[in-house]
């Protein structure tokens, strides 16, 4: 975890909501089903969402709240973006969202082959040095992983604005032979944030990989 020091009245709230709204990373094997219960509003079937390294957490939070048949899963190590996630879920009532405060390669053992419908790699640490390269999210075993939580059409989405890693993560899952899919423009229903308006300010758009397990 990467852990900054928050405010006292941020501080006191992250501590009264983690307890209630988050999932440990070790721990025995998990029921979504049973963690979120039913989705608020009827006729609406559950999907059960990955949200992994959600940063400071603006598009989970916003499309949570468009969705309310979605349970997401927000997996981040940035302690600052987990708080701010706990103060959307009790100010907007946010009963679809859990946080998991640690390291996604660990907690995802928690979770039962097919479990998800939807895994979201959003904007990952780059890694851009050569030598960093090791430290990149996506490898070719992770990605196995993450295949084996989806259900038959389940679907793996990662976006980046470094055009190395958008060949790397390409490469790896073209690979890969549960998988199918390809580059895709940019969804309009993907939030906009302001990490990438930054990344359009510095000229690089974004690159939308979409791959659905066969």
């Amino acid at each position: 975890m990467r852990r900054r020091a928050l405010g006292p009245s941020r501080q006191d709230q992250y501590e009264r909501l983690l307890p209630q709204y988050s999932l440990a990373v070790e721990g025995p094997p998990i029921d979504l089903a049973a963690v979120f219960g039913d989705p608020d509003g009827p006729g609406l079937p559950a999907r059960y969402v990955l949200d992994i390294g959600f940063g400071y957490g603006d598009a989970l939070i916003e499309l949570a709240k468009e969705r309310p048949e979605e349970m997401v899963v927000g997996v981040e190590v940035h302690t600052p973006g987990v708080a701010h996630v706990l103060d959307a879920i009790e100010t907007h009532g946010l009963q679809n969202v859990r946080v998991v405060e640690g390291d996604v390669t660990e907690f995802v053992h928690r979770l039962g082959a097919q479990a998800l419908h939807e895994v979201r790699v959003w904007f990952p640490d780059p890694w851009l040095k050569r030598r960093q390269h090791r430290r990149r999210l996506l490898s070719a075993t992770f990605l196995d992983t993450l295949a084996g939580l989806l259900g038959e059409g389940g679907v793996v989405h990662v976006a980046t604005d470094i055009a190395d890693y958008a060949r790397h993560a390409q490469e790896l899952c073209d690979a890969h032979p549960l998988l199918s899919g390809q580059r895709v423009p940019r969804p309009d229903w993907r939030p906009l944030t302001s990490y990438e308006r930054r990344a359009r300010q510095a000229g690089r758009d974004a690159v939308d990989l979409v791959y659905r397990r066969c």
